[in-house]
C-alpha cells in the first residue's frame, strides 16, 4: 500500500512539532534533535519536518512511500520514461531506503522509496550537527544535490 510523503524544512523544530501535533491530533512517531516524523494512517501520510534545510523554509519535496519491493518496481516501471535518478539503497532522514527521484515539469522533486529500516543518525554516518548540509535536498534527475532522503 502506498503512503504519500511530504518533507518540510522548518525554522523552529519544537514550535513546528507543537503545531503539527495539534493539527494531526497525535504526537510524532519519531523525534530527533533536528527532525520529526508522523506516520499517519488517516490520511495515509509520512509527514517529516527538519531544521536541515540550509535554504528556503517550507515544502522541500513530495513523494510516495511503498511497503514492498514489488510496489517500488511497479512505480519505477511507470517512471522509466520520466528520467528517474536512481539512488538504489541509501541512508538519510534516520532511515535506510531504496529510492529514486523524479522532477515534475514545474521543478518539484518527487521521491519514490521503500524504507528498509531505521538508523540512528540523519544521514547514516555523521553525528547530528545543526550546520550540517541538508540531507533531503534532491536535484534534477541528472544532477542530484544530495544522495539521501
Amino acid at each position: 500500500m502506498k503512503r504519500f510523503h511530504v518533507h518540510t524544512f522548518v525554522a523552529d523544530l519544537q514550535t513546528s512539532i507543537d503545531f503539527y501535533a495539534q493539527l494531526f491530533g497525535v504526537a510524532p512517531t519519531r523525534v530527533e534533535a533536528d527532525y520529526a516524523k508522523w506516520m499517519l494512517d488517516d490520511p495515509r501520510l509520512n509527514f517529516a519536518i527538519s531544521t536541515r534545510g540550509g535554504g528556503q523554509l517550507g515544502v522541500n519535496h513530495l513523494g510516495l512511500q511503498v511497503d514492498s519491493e514489488e510496489e517500488l518496481s511497479e512505480l519505477r516501471s511507470r517512471a522509466d520514461q520520466l528520467q528517474p535518478m536512481d539512488e538504489g539503497e541509501t541512508s538519510c532522514c534516520y532511515a535506510r531506503s531504496a529510492k529514486y527521484w523524479l522532477t515534475d515539469p514545474q521543478g518539484v522533486a518527487w521521491e519514490q522509496f521503500r524504507t528498509l529500516h531505521d538508523i540512528p543518525t540523519f544521514g547514516g554516518a555523521e553525528p547530528i550537527r545543526q550546520a550540517a548540509p541538508a540531507c533531503c535536498v534532491p536535484g534534477t534527475p541528472a544532477a542530484p544535490k544530495s544522495s539521501c532522503c
